[in-house]
């Protein structure tokens, strides 16, 4: 399905935060969202999962504002993996992962043969059938990321919506993740601070900059030399990956913050 915003302004404690935002991921696309630290990506998404209220614009999922569907319809369309993450859950793995259920369960409904099938294949997906019994709170940082992205897929969602999903991942589980991501064909609206990750994973990228959307494509349109500079004020070049083809940007590590980039290759 696909999910499009438009027009989104968003002001927290009177300051506006985002303002004139339109992005779209299209029907089972990755759509990354990018930029400096500040620049409004967590803030969209937050819009996007219904944990903020915008000041104008909407949010559609399909044809659908999400502010005018029920919590129950919202939460089978779109299922969230926000940065701010409980850590302190005292269930199971498998308990915390069955909590993705809860869209479809009655009040005080148990959980049945299709419930406990769906769970143990999203902790198939994300490596970590084996931990269905360990103690949530028991877990790595990286551990507690999978399930709780466990948790997400178990929603069976037509939109997943995930804020920095790599964090606390090794390179291995990083890789493991994206790929899985790939795999799903589910749509997709993430935000990645990893440059090459997001040029790997992304069909479409949204770059946002002081609350604003300045450019949108896909990653090769859109990641060249001169945005880098502009945007990140880093001096790089953008090269072809030597394996998979996909654009691979080579950070001057030498090159000051601030320092003149307009010779940036």
């Amino acid at each position: 399905m696909r999910i499009s915003v438009e027009g989104l302004e968003v002001r927290l404690s009177g300051r506006t935060v985002v303002s004139g935002v339109d992005l779209l991921a299209d029907e089972g696309e990755i759509a990354g969202l990018v930029g400096p630290n500040g620049s409004g990506k967590s803030t969209v998404l937050r819009t996007v999962y219904r944990h903020l209220r915008p000041h104008a614009g909407r949010v559609l999922v399909g044809d659908a504002d999400i502010r005018e569907l029920s919590a129950v319809e919202s939460a089978r369309r779109v299922a969230a993996l926000p940065q701010e993450r409980g850590t302190d859950f005292e269930l199971s793995v498998r308990e915390v992962v069955a909590m993705g259920r809860t869209p479809y369960k009655r009040a005080f409904a148990g959980e049945d043969a299709a419930d406990r099938d769906v769970v143990s294949e999203a902790l198939a997906h994300v490596g970590m059938a084996h931990a269905a019994r360990r103690r949530f709170s028991a877990l790595s940082g990286g551990e507690r990321q999978r399930v709780l992205l466990a948790r997400a897929l178990a929603q069976s969602p037509e939109v997943l919506v995930l804020d920095e999903p790599t964090n606390h991942l090794d390179v291995r589980h990083q890789v493991e993740l994206l790929t899985l991501l790939r795999a799903q064909r589910r749509t997709t609206l993430l935000a990645l601070h990893d440059l090459n990750a997001a040029a790997s994973v992304c069909d479409r990228l949204h770059v946002l900059h002081d609350g604003a959307v300045v450019a949108s494509g896909p990653p090769r349109d859109v990641l060249t030399a001169e945005l880098l500079a502009e945007v990140f004020g880093v001096r790089a070049a953008v090269v072809e990956h030597p394996l998979t083809g996909d654009p691979l940007i080579a950070f001057d590590h030498r090159a000051p913050a601030g320092a003149d980039l307009t010779t940036a290759v």
